[in-house]
């Protein structure tokens, strides 16, 4: 703020009194309504980032809230006239308003309202309530005794809602069934359940989806979708990889139930588990699910600092809800993640030995990897490779004729080769006879077909790419997954100018947990820095309050369409507050209580009445809670393309149930990939 001059308080009358007296009397709750103010209105200019902050004011911060300097107090809790924030926000004075008339954010008078009382009230403060460690209240009493509708059903008494009735058994189970399998109930569960007249038929029906294989494939989806797995590499020729183990491992991991904490562990550091198992080792591979640029221009050190700010943000936004993003570049703007956090993170994750570079061929496999081959594709390998060289001995022969030369001297030294047009002398006749790579046949066939026909020498020719791509397609078929690893010796780590890869500063970083979360606010150094290992037993230890809120957000988004959070990968103070703050710190604590227990979540959910409430709704319900964030009914949201494909095929009794293995394609047209893949995709 500039030194003050002369401010002329507007009228209180001016700002509206917001809703009935009542509502006006209630006390502010600074995390629920100021906070959010002052996120959106203040901090881009009184924020975190140091880099733009104006007048040395921080409002993020207790201390620069209420801070006094040369006698002006920003905020005096219950003193209006010597609260500077309050003054600024209603002075008539263009030079003097904050927000400046300049800004694109300004504060609506029932916003100024809000204010105003907050202070008079006293100015109570708190910290961000996604970063103090979930409080478990008891559920409400005389609402029902299940917990979840405790909450939910206090809260719609206090909205004077009542809540929806039970849907009818059959919609009730087929939502549930396609909910906790992904397919719908088969005509024999259905008839089954809607037959079953004792008591806690649904609970039964509950816990045997719950113990089915396909619980375990279609969780999956969601968490395939957060790790952005895919069977391809992602760029320029799209070369495909063998991930399908790693996504097995997770299939199967869902429907052995194992506990999300070692669920977590493994995935983001299981090389690095005391005598680490295979299956340990093929769970690292959550991080190895990234984009990788193999495309022939690009710049491998580039490449690979790409793949670890890629591990960053998706470790932060999966396990923090938090947008670390921003900090690759400056400070957060409104989230306490400074630059140095973020490069904090980005040690722990450059300490393995990818280095951007591809391992050549049509593989999309990049070192490290695991290879889980058979006798049988090796052998498959083995037989490919004695038709190459068998191919490859006759074409030397016919060669001998067709590139006279002296004896033992390469084809490019024959004159014949040497007066190929374009790059062929280079491309095909200085590659060596027994030549593996499939560029430089591409190339001459057409010449030599075309152009200066030589029937005999093309067909030759012809077997030769055919030899090739046999031997290509097993040497692909070897499983192969890509896992992590871990350095011998630590690689050094610099802050990087605006995250460019070349830019390095002298600032070096060293792995920590972000510093807001940090025990004492001891700085990171060379003996203390931590690994992945350490970082992922961190994220679900206490000392992260955000992993299980975020992770019950998740499955509740998934039963009813939309988190308690909307913003389910922002639990930062620009992300929506939860619609039910209680139950959200509720369902963390007990979930972690339970032992993160990932079935006993979906099953304390999916019995609860709020969820089992029909979905009918009225206009006039509609018109007050159109996004059903009250949860005055039960859930009523669009399929996912894949359920809405499996429901398809499930119903037209097409559907295969057998698990695990390479992925299905779907059909395509003929010939599709050859132009985009420069012939050596099929």
């Amino acid at each position: 703020m500039p030194p003050r001059r002369f401010l002329k308080l507007l009228p209180l009358l001016i700002v509206p009194v917001v809703g009935s007296a009542s509502r006006a009397a209630a006390p502010v709750n600074f995390n629920r309504e100021i906070l959010p103010i002052l996120s959106d209105a203040c901090f881009h200019c009184h924020g975190p980032d140091a880099a733009t902050r104006e007048a040395k004011l921080r409002l993020d911060e207790r201390d620069g809230l209420f801070r006094t300097r040369e006698g002006v107090t920003v905020v005096k809790p219950g003193d209006l006239k010597s609260s500077e924030l309050f003054q600024r926000i209603t002075s008539a004075h263009e030079d003097e308003v904050m927000p400046p008339p300049k800004a694109t954010r300004k504060l609506k008078p029932a916003e100024v309202d809000l204010l105003r009382r907050w202070i008079e009230s006293g100015a109570p403060w708190g910290g961000h309530w996604a970063y103090e460690k979930p409080r478990r209240t008891e559920p409400p009493a005389g609402h029902g005794t299940h917990p979840i509708d405790a909450f939910v059903r206090a809260r719609l008494a206090k909205e004077k809602l009542n809540p929806a009735p039970e849907a009818g058994p059959a919609s009730l189970l087929r939502r549930v069934t396609l909910d906790l399998t992904g397919l719908p109930p088969t005509e024999e569960e259905l008839g089954a359940y809607l037959s079953d007249r004792t008591p806690g038929a649904y609970e039964r029906a509950v816990d045997r989806l719950l113990a089915s294989p396909r619980y375990g494939e279609r969780w999956a989806w969601d968490w395939l979708d957060a790790a952005r797995y895919a069977d391809t590499n992602g760029f320029q020729g799209d070369p495909e990889r063998t991930m399908w183990p790693w996504r097995d491992w997770v299939v199967n991991a869902l429907n052995a139930n194992l506990p999300y904490d070692r669920f977590t562990i493994e995935q983001l550091a299981g090389d690095l588990l005391p005598e680490a198992t295979r299956e340990q080792r093929i769970a690292s591979g959550f991080h190895r699910n990234n984009m990788f640029n193999g495309e022939g221009g690009r710049i491998a050190e580039e490449t690979r600092v790409e793949n670890v700010f890629d591990r960053v943000e998706t470790t932060a936004a999966i396990w923090m809800g938090m947008t670390f993003t921003c900090a690759r570049c400056h400070d957060h703007k409104y989230d306490p993640i400074a630059q140095k956090d973020y490069y904090a993170l980005f040690d722990v994750f450059n300490q393995m030995s990818e280095n951007g570079r591809t391992a050549g061929g049509r593989s999309g496999a990049i070192a490290p990897v695991i290879d889980l081959s058979t006798p049988a594709e090796a052998e498959s390998v083995k037989k490919a490779q004695t038709g190459i060289d068998a191919i490859a001995a006759e074409i030397e022969k016919f060669e001998l004729t067709k590139f006279p030369r002296p004896e033992g001297k390469p084809v490019i030294d024959s004159p014949e080769a040497q007066r190929l047009p374009g790059n062929l002398p280079v491309t095909h006749a200085r590659t060596e006879v027994k030549r593996r790579g499939l560029d430089g046949l591409l190339e001459a066939l057409p010449h030599f077909r075309d152009t200066e026909p030589d029937p005999p020498y093309a067909k030759l020719l012809q077997r030769h790419i055919a030899a090739i791509r046999a031997r290509d397609r097993a040497t692909d078929a070897i499983t192969r997954v890509m896992i992590m690893d871990q350095l011998p010796e630590p690689r050094e780590t610099v802050i990087l100018t605006r995250g460019n890869y070349e830019a390095k500063t002298d600032q070096k970083a060293y792995g920590a947990v972000p510093a807001m979360f940090r025990r004492g606010g001891v700085e990171p150094g060379p003996t203390s820095r931590i690994n992945r290992l350490d970082l992922a037993r961190w994220l679900v230890s206490a000392e992260n309050p955000l992993a299980a809120r975020v992770t019950v957000n998740r499955a509740w988004q998934a039963f009813f369409g939309t988190g308690f959070v909307k913003t389910a990968e922002d639990f930062g103070v620009q992300g929506e507050p939860p619609s039910h703050p209680e139950l959200i710190d509720w369902l963390a604590a007990e979930f972690v209580a339970s032992g993160w227990d990932l079935k006993r979540l979906h099953r304390l959910i999916v019995t609860s009445a709020a969820y089992r409430q029909s979905s009918r709704v009225g206009a006039e319900l509609r018109e007050r809670d159109p996004d059903n964030r009250l949860l005055a009914r039960g859930p009523r949201h669009r399929m996912p393309s894949w359920m809405i494909r499996d429901q398809a095929l499930a119903l037209a009794g097409l559907v295969n149930l057998q698990m695990g293995g390479p992925s299905v394609r779907p059909y395509q047209p003929a010939g599709i990939w050859e132009e985009a893949t420069f012939g050596k995709k099929t």
